[in-house]
């Protein structure tokens, strides 16, 4: 049985997780979740998850939320399939993932939803935008971002040569980000931008990138 994800695909978090099962070749089933409608904080959601946030991932008789846990799980389950995510057969590689996925998820990605959820989310809600909040958070992401450009111009990718969940876990908010005018902190660090380029050719991208319309509130 295929499993199943409950969100939408404009949803980062939930984008995160399609994304991951692309480069896993893993058949899904992605159950719509209307999240304009609050329809994720309906009891029958609130069951699968009581923070009442997307994505839900439904294995058999196993359920998760929290989209990196959720990715943990596939790129486990799926380590010998598709693209390896998690560098599994070396220990220290394998380390250096988990590194910088906590880099991801402490540094980088408090600071770019931040602006997302100013520049884009608060908009859809029909308020204005806070523009300390959003001047401060650019401040800490271009501090992020002069660690990872020296970092890349060491290594193709962040934990090395090859493409993992350290890599995949940025994607979804770094594509909404390069549609704000905030776009040259990337593109005015040459590392930064190509490593950017590179993720948003991969083919599971181009796979999950037609459903990344607006950004509504997630996890």
């Amino acid at each position: 049985m295929a499993m199943k994800v409950y969100g939408d695909g404009m949803s980062a978090c939930v984008a995160r997780v399609l994304l991951c099962l692309h480069e896993k070749e893993t058949e899904f089933e992605l159950v719509p979740v209307d999240l304009f409608a609050c329809h994720h904080k309906l009891p029958s959601f609130l069951s699968m998850n009581p923070f009442g946030q997307v994505p839900v991932l439904q294995d058999d008789d196993l359920t998760l939320f929290e989209s990196r846990a959720i990715t943990a799980y596939i790129a486990e389950k799926h380590k010998d399939k598709g693209t390896d995510l998690t560098r599994h057969a070396d220990a220290k590689e394998a380390a250096i993932v988990k590194l910088w996925s906590e880099v991801e998820s402490h540094h980088f990605n408090p600071a770019i939803s931040a602006v997302i959820h100013q520049l884009i989310v608060v908009p859809l809600q029909g308020q204005t935008p806070d523009a300390a909040i959003v001047e401060e958070n650019l401040e800490k992401l271009g501090k992020v971002l002069d660690v990872y450009e020296e970092r890349l111009g060491k290594t193709k990718y962040l934990t090395g040569d090859s493409y993992t969940l350290a890599d995949l876990h940025h994607v979804p908010y770094t594509y909404y980000f390069m549609k704000t005018s905030h776009a040259g902190l990337i593109n005015d660090r040459p590392n930064v931008k190509a490593w950017w380029e590179d993720l948003c050719s991969r083919p599971a991208f181009l796979k999950v990138s037609p459903g990344l319309t607006v950004a509504p509130v997630t996890n």
